[in-house]
């Protein structure tokens, strides 16, 4: 594949501008992966750009991620990370059949997102064309990634069933009617003196039944 220049056949680019214009024609390319296995693709691309030199045509491997806070069991916070497409890998390219096929043979790649090509003849799937994302897109996620506030995770939700480990309601079973995860705290219906009673109850308060 060859691409279209500007530049005199007498005047070539210094390594440095060589390396700003392929920057520049890079694009981004969605690749869908097996599930859970986003780290490991992104590491074994990025090995196999030094492998097979195409660092200056594979510009950049990244998994979009934002901020999450996790509410253990014992109230305590831990700080982690949440992809934002799970599934799926960020490839910034300059789309070549070389680079195609260092990324779509890596272990653990299904497919580039795009559009897919109806085979001639024959039946089963035709080969997909990779299609870069837009400009738009492509702002538009990594500016979440970067400004999005820390998303407070908990193993709870309404309609849970839970059993309360510790103070006046120890015992006391119920179901979970609200949930403030900003708080540590949510509310659960429990049945006192035979009537269904709203209360407040910490996290580290309650265990979910199975």
């Amino acid at each position: 594949m060859t691409f279209a220049t500007d530049e005199p056949i007498n005047s070539p680019l210094q390594p440095e501008e060589a390396a700003d214009a392929a920057y520049k024609e890079a694009r981004w390319y969605a690749v869908q992966v097996a599930s859970g296995c986003e780290k490991r693709v992104k590491t074994n691309i990025e090995q196999r750009i030094q492998t097979f030199d195409v660092a200056d045509k594979i510009i950049q491997v990244e998994i979009p991620h934002t901020p999450a806070v996790k509410i253990r069991k014992d109230g305590s916070r831990q700080h982690t990370e949440e992809k934002v497409f799970p599934g799926y890998v960020l490839v910034r390219m300059i789309m070549d059949d070389d680079t195609w096929q260092v990324v779509r043979n890596t272990s653990h790649v299904i497919n580039f997102v795009g559009a897919e090509q109806k085979r001639g003849t024959g039946k089963g799937r035709g080969h997909v064309k990779p299609l870069p994302l837009g400009h738009s897109e492509v702002e538009r996620i990594f500016k979440q990634t970067s400004e999005q506030e820390p998303v407070v995770k908990i193993d709870m939700a309404t309609g849970d069933k839970i059993v309360v480990l510790s103070g006046p309601f120890k015992d006391f079973e119920g179901e979970v009617i609200e949930v403030s995860p900003e708080r540590s705290k949510l509310k659960a219906l429990l049945s006192i003196f035979g009537r269904d009673t709203p209360v407040e109850l910490e996290f580290n308060q309650v265990e979910k039944q199975s």
